[in-house]
């Protein structure tokens, strides 16, 4: 995978009007979450129809009190592991929303000033899909091939940055899984082709 002026080239585009300018400083860091729309449900046009301002409030019972919401995140892995590409990398997502992180001894507040939000479409419950941490691999060595201040560090939850509102992606995502994967695909050529390989749990 490669991103090309803030958009990963082999994502879908559904540009979303839920973000801003970035302050001065650089993309540094990525913050995980997961959504699923109605919540335990998958598929459909739900979450992408809510980072677009579009959700039907009258679809569902549960949308009724998130329709009026304007958020985002810069990507959305789905099950199969497509990924959508709402907001450019270079541009300020509105996915993290009140959040605090100990970066290197100095506690920073306004994440979405610097990270990069990616969805997992999950939950809680089921465990995340091998489609979803293969995508997610490639996603994450694109970004650190393009934001030379990401690494394998600075990669963390929505749980671990706004612990008292939020506990996604929660503990069905498989950190230990991921890392691994993701430290053994560095050198590995599929994974430069966007097929990065999976290794056993």
């Amino acid at each position: 995978m490669r991103i090309e002026q803030g958009w990963l080239k082999e994502a879908r585009q559904v540009v979303s009007p839920n973000h801003d300018e970035r302050p001065q400083g650089e993309v540094s860091a990525v913050v995980l979450h997961s959504i699923s729309l109605p919540p335990g449900e998958f598929g459909g046009e739900h979450i992408e129809r809510l980072f677009t301002n579009r959700l039907n409030a009258a679809a569902h019972p549960y949308f009724a009190g998130i329709a009026q919401l304007r958020v985002s995140a810069h990507l959305l892995i789905r099950r199969d592991g497509e990924c959508v590409q709402f907001v450019s990398f270079d541009r300020r997502a509105w996915h993290a929303g009140r959040s605090s992180w100990s970066d290197r001894g100095q506690v920073r507040e306004a994440l979405n000033d610097f990270t990069v939000g990616i969805e997992l479409e999950g939950d809680e419950i089921h465990a995340y899909r091998d489609e979803q941490y293969r995508t997610l691999v490639c996603v994450v060595r694109a970004l650190i091939e393009t934001y030379p201040a990401i690494d394998p560090t600075r990669i963390t939850s929505h749980a671990r940055v706004a612990p008292l509102r939020k506990s996604d992606p929660g503990p069905a995502f498989d950190w230990a899984y991921f890392h691994q994967t993701l430290q053994r695909s560095e050198d590995n050529k599929g994974e430069r082709e966007g097929k990065a390989t999976l290794f056993e749990r």
